[in-house]
């Protein structure tokens, strides 16, 4: 019995309760969540359901959960119920029950832990969104791989999401770009307030591989060419690296599309219809400060030219009119002032800002080695490049550590720590649980021993057995949690504290037959067990974009 299909049992026995009693149903609600008590003596898991509705049902809270423990303790599965403290309900499952849920994951496969939680939510997820004036570094590489685990927990959430990369490619600092491009080519300085690192120097030699008379052209056509396939080989740049690093997005949107496609023409007439613009001083403005914004936003200069904040306003109304329900942005440490600009841009645009716009803003990440701060990037000069990072820790190792955080904190990665090959590191000590069950899924067939079509679920009743089910069990809640709080962290805490349970049941429980022992029900039994754990982690894994390896 999954912990899903018993707190159904447990809303039915409700229903029971309040028909047999005459009291109002209204009041009983569509779903009700388990707990698992910290110490197992108190159960399997608790139900604080009648201590939710006796106020309203007019019942004592003791009297509500008398009820229900009588009707609980009929349904098939269910060993006992206890009554603790002011009404918790404290059950208890039999084994078979509780064992049945290693069938249930094991024919599941891939498929355990998806849900429909947040089916019928249209979502775009924003993140990265590095200008293409230099590659993607250390300041990105948090969001990348927070942003790509959070597309893959909301899709399993059931949620229909597109990823998106918004480019900046547009305003001044594309010209600048270009001229500091067309300066490495002609070995001249960096212009002013220019790019400079190795990597200009790298752009410039490809393009000038691809147009040998580049250098030849008049002033402006050559601006214009080193600006525009400058761009074109920083972007490909991007995009392979992040490949590399198994983030790919389903959109790349461009600035400069918003501006020639009418895109922000159109948003300023949407924005008026709303009664939020006018014009002062020749300027055409914004009123946010009706909506939490600490001031009014310009939109159009008064010499004509829009604002950053102009395409950033086009770039909302644009999101909205393609269909997207949620439009969720990750933002870097420095962009907290966004938060309330572009909740205002929703409420000026109709919308409300607390369902459909969400802004995620992530502390900074940095390096140490033995203790020290890893030395800046000789390629990029003053910044550390995700490249640099993979070739030094690797993608499984870089990806979990950067998603196993809360993004609200800064963060540390020690290098040494997060490649050593011991349990002190998190992600080794995860996936070496999915290694070690894959090597005595090796070794039973190696001795000619199967899990077979079926077992006998109620062989599973030693009481790491039974941790081992309730921790699995868990999944489908916590992928859905972190799905709904946006905390990818989730799936990694739950993944280690799960590798652990299984750890401590192969200590417990031997698995597999010794020397001339024949395999026994109870082996078949635990090979559903042991599978059902290597689906989890590896599902679990999947969601973090980290590999599940069979081998360490």
């Amino acid at each position: 019995m999954t912990p899903a299909k018993l707190a159904e049992v447990v809303l039915s026995a409700a229903h029971v309760v309040f028909a047999d009693r005459g009291l109002d149903h209204n009041i009983l609600p569509e779903t009700t969540a388990l707990e698992r008590p910290r110490n197992p003596e108190h159960g399997d898991y608790a139900s604080t359901l009648a201590m939710q509705l006796a106020k309203r049902a007019g019942v004592p809270p003791r009297e509500l959960a008398t009820a229900l423990a009588d009707k609980l303790g009929q349904a098939p599965g269910i060993k006992s119920v206890e009554i603790a403290g002011p009404g918790f309900l404290n059950i208890r499952l039999e084994a078979a029950a509780a064992g049945q849920l290693a069938r249930v994951v094991v024919e599941a496969g891939p498929a355990y832990g998806r849900s429909e939680h947040l089916t019928g939510q249209k979502v775009n997820l924003e993140f990265v969104s590095a200008n293409p004036t230099g590659p993607i570094h250390l300041g990105h590489t948090r969001w990348a791989a927070v942003g790509d685990s959070l597309r893959r927990i909301l899709t399993a959430a059931g949620a229909t999401v597109t990823s998106e990369y918004y480019i900046n490619d547009a305003g001044v600092q594309m010209d600048l770009f270009g001229r500091s491009v067309l300066a490495a080519a002609k070995g001249e300085a960096t212009p002013e307030g220019g790019y400079a690192g190795e990597y200009i120097t790298d752009i410039a030699q490809r393009l000038l591989a691809d147009h040998p008379d580049a250098l030849a052209l008049p002033e402006e056509e050559a601006r214009t060419l080193f600006r525009d396939e400058g761009y074109r080989l920083m972007l490909e740049e991007i995009r392979a690296s992040l490949g590399r690093f198994g983030v790919h997005f389903d959109v790349w949107f461009s600035e400069r599309d918003l501006h020639a496609g009418g895109a922000v023409d159109h948003a300023l007439d949407t924005l008026r219809k709303q009664g939020h613009v006018y014009e002062e001083g020749g300027a055409i403005w914004l009123r946010t400060t009706e909506f939490g914004d600490d001031k009014d936003r310009v939109l159009r200069k008064a010499d004509g030219d829009w604002t950053y904040f102009a395409a950033d306003s086009a770039y909302y109304v644009n999101k909205r009119e393609r269909g997207f329900d949620k439009c969720v942005y990750l933002l870097g440490a420095d962009h907290h002032g966004y938060i309330n600009r572009l909740r205002a841009i929703a409420a000026c645009a109709g919308d409300d800002p607390d369902f459909n716009i969400e802004i995620l803003i992530g502390q900074l990440v940095s390096l140490v080695r033995e203790g020290q701060p890893v030395r800046l990037s000789k390629r990029a000069g003053n910044i550390i490049l995700l490249d640099e990072i993979v070739e030094a820790v690797g993608v499984d190792a870089a990806r979990y550590s950067l998603a196993r955080s809360s993004t609200d904190s800064p963060l540390t990665l020690d290098i040494e720590v997060i490649t050593r090959r011991s349990n002190d590191n998190p992600v080794f000590y995860v996936q070496y649980a999915h290694a070690r069950i894959a090597s005595m899924l090796r070794n039973a067939a190696e001795l000619g021993v199967s899990r077979g079509e079926d077992f006998d679920p109620g062989l599973l009743d030693h009481p790491k057995e039974n941790d081992l089910l309730k921790s699995i069990g868990e999944f489908p809640t916590v992928v859905a949690t972190a799905a709904e709080l946006r905390e990818p962290h989730r799936i990694a805490r739950y993944l280690e504290e799960l590798a652990g349970t299984y750890h401590r049941f192969y200590d417990a429980c031997r698995v597999l037959p010794q020397g001339d022992e024949p395999a026994t029900d109870l082996t078949r039994a635990r090979l559903w067990l042991v599978e059902a754990a290597r689906t989890v982690i590896a599902n679990g894994l999947d969601l973090l974009g980290v590999s599940a390896p069979e081998r360490m």
